[in-house]
């Protein structure tokens, strides 16, 4: 009886051994295969269920800043528009007289009334309180700058282009985009009727 059990025995281990080795084959086969398709067709569909949750809450967020620069762009040139009209004769708005001027030492402004030439000038270069403008400081030319960097683009559109009227009127904001500006009533606002994530027109900002 003792041989037969030996032989089972030694059947047993071989079966044993045959099985451990076709599972370590297989697996190693596996892993040489790499990703089956329906594996990469899930990892495809998963990244792009997150990229359509992810993509929009980025362009919110940039949405949002670029509204955020709109209104401190906005405040900072009313401001100065209204600081330029309390330091010169006549209480006028900048642009409403010529920045030409011929006492400078440096270069003289160039814009006639009621220009979009002018109004950057009288904004960003010193001037005398007649509205001529240079570009260096002197003894003639006290005021300012009021924006030393200038008038930027507005940040929706990148446009900078400024549309300047004269009527002393609301103004009627185009879709041309950049600014638009009265010399007789001081309004700036951005020329664009188009509407802000929060469905409030811009040129109403």
């Amino acid at each position: 009886m003792e041989p037969k059990k030996t032989i089972h025995k030694d059947i047993n281990n071989v079966f044993i051994t045959t099985q451990k080795n076709f599972m370590t084959k297989s697996l190693k086969r596996a892993a040489a295969a790499g990703f089956t398709l329906i594996e990469l067709l899930i990892v495809v569909i998963i990244l792009a269920i997150l990229a359509a949750i992810a993509i929009p809450q980025f362009s919110a967020s940039a949405q949002d800043a670029q509204v955020a620069a709109l209104d401190s762009n906005l405040t900072t040139i009313r401001a100065a528009i209204e600081q330029y009209r309390a330091q010169h004769t006549g209480f006028v708005y900048p642009g409403a007289a010529t920045s030409k001027g011929t006492a400078c030492t440096g270069n003289n402004g160039t814009g006639a009334v009621n220009t979009e030439a002018a109004l950057r000038e009288q904004l960003q270069n010193y001037s005398n309180a007649k509205g001529e403008t240079c570009d260096v400081p002197g003894p003639n030319f006290r005021f300012g700058p009021y924006l030393r960097q200038g008038i930027p683009a507005e940040p929706i559109n990148n446009v900078s282009a400024i549309v300047v009227t004269s009527d002393g009127t609301p103004i009627g904001a185009t879709d041309a985009n950049g600014w638009a500006y009265d010399t007789k009533s001081g309004q700036f606002i951005m020329n664009s009727t188009a509407k802000d994530p929060s469905d409030k027109v811009y040129s109403t900002h």
